[in-house]
């Protein structure tokens, strides 16, 4: 009998069925679902419980988010900004912010990388200010200083400034906040006192303002200092090698509110005699930079050992000299290898600053103490303290968030840890 080609059953060899679709049960939502969720019975039960302790969870926090008193955290919104610096010289925190911003928006155009991840969001969160209810001239400023950031930017897209002169540029700021905050400057072993206004008594600097400086200085003059004693601890000069060493291990062998008080307690006995003692703000500064400087050079030594040996046996082939060696060749690599943890150390360095309170310095979380314990709120049902630590951690949370996320987008940039 001869085969019918016409037969329905008939598979010509040379043109294969189409391959059909898969199950619905193994494509898009569902699939999913399947796949990661509800693969085996373990892995189900595991999803129903952690799906039940999520809505418990949510469900309790937005019922007490709806219900929270945040009258004291409102309130108190100039403490938390300022502390209880003078409210008729809030100009002065006002022009440091502006010169920050327009700062910050020449860095992000000129460098851009983490810097303009972090400018933008500088940007954001001062535009959200801009339109909070939180004071008409308050809103202002806010508006301004956004401006200027932008302003900034696009000079710095557009101008080739040379980064010297805008590294140049950051120290002088330094320089001219602490002078502008203070209301001029008085300095009677050499003979300078000028002022433009009352001199405000650095005992008066307080919340986020305070935060930031101790944060902000802390960092940078921790950072050459912990390079330099990565270096010294590598060197073949043994007097430098073991004065490095010591330093490192004693300063990371002690808590950090050791060495703050410490710093309070001790500080005025190793300056000149006929010196006048220092305020806290210097001691406290002080403290977190030499014990800041101990942990970063650890994480820069890191760094350098991570090299390989034909790194520096390529740039003494090149017959650079030293300093030119490590500034071109060495510490850009060492330097970009350790990103993670730079920013891991500096994020911690920006949450330690809440041990300033535990020695008298009303940062934030002492603004927040303070604020808990106004008589005002003693009546509040639960107390007041429940809404003012949440709002100190968002604050803090939003800034650690913005470093690392800054951190991420560079070091994709970079390309560290992919080959």
């Amino acid at each position: 009998m001869t085969t019918d080609i016409h037969s329905a059953n008939w598979v010509n060899p040379n043109h294969p069925t189409p391959a059909g679709k898969p199950p619905a049960t193994q494509v898009g939502v569902v699939g999913w679902l399947r796949a990661n969720l509800f693969s085996g019975v373990g892995n189900s039960i595991l999803t129903l419980v952690t799906l039940g302790v999520v809505y418990f969870v949510l469900t309790g926090l937005v019922r007490w988010l709806l219900g929270a008193y945040w009258e004291p955290v409102w309130a108190n919104r100039k403490l938390f900004a300022v502390g209880p610096y003078p409210t008729d010289q809030l100009r002065q925190p006002a022009a440091v912010l502006l010169v920050v911003c327009a700062l910050f928006g020449v860095s992000a155009g000129r460098w851009g990388s983490i810097i303009r991840s972090l400018a933008i969001g500088l940007g954001a969160l001062l535009s959200v200010l801009a339109i909070l209810p939180i004071g008409m001239q308050a809103q202002l400023l806010m508006g301004v200083a956004v401006a200027l950031l932008v302003i900034g930017y696009l000079v710095g897209l557009k101008v080739p400034i040379a980064t010297r002169w805008l590294m140049l540029a950051w120290l002088a700021s330094l320089v001219f906040t602490a002078i502008v905050l203070r209301g001029g400057i008085e300095l009677p072993r050499l003979g300078i006192a000028w002022s433009f206004a009352p001199l405000v008594d650095p005992g008066l600097y307080g919340g986020l303002m305070l935060t930031m400086i101790l944060a902000i200085v802390g960092i940078t003059l921790s950072f050459p200092l912990g390079v330099m004693l990565a270096l010294g601890r590598r060197s073949t000069m043994p007097v430098i090698k073991y004065f490095s060493i010591i330093y490192i291990e004693v300063v990371r062998g002690v808590p950090l509110i050791t060495i703050l008080f410490l710093a309070m307690a001790m500080l005025p006995l190793f300056l000149p005699s006929g010196w006048s003692s220092p305020p806290g703000l210097v001691r406290v500064l002080t403290a977190i930079t030499l014990f800041s400087a101990a942990y970063l050079a650890e994480n820069v030594r890191g760094g350098l050992q991570a090299l390989p040996n034909g790194q520096y046996e390529a740039a003494e082939a090149l017959g650079l000299r030293h300093w030119d060696k490590l500034r071109f060749i060495i510490l850009p690599q060492a330097l970009t290898k350790v990103i993670p943890a730079l920013v891991g150390q500096f994020i911690g360095l920006f949450k330690d600053t809440s041990l300033a309170s535990l020695v008298g310095l009303l940062e934030l979380v002492g603004i927040g103490k303070a604020v808990i314990q106004q008589p005002e709120w003693m009546g509040v049902p639960g107390g007041a303290a429940k809404e003012v630590y949440i709002f100190v951690a968002f604050v803090f949370f939003i800034f650690n968030f913005g470093l690392s996320f800054a951190s991420r987008k560079l070091e994709t940039k970079l390309g560290v840890g992919k080959r």
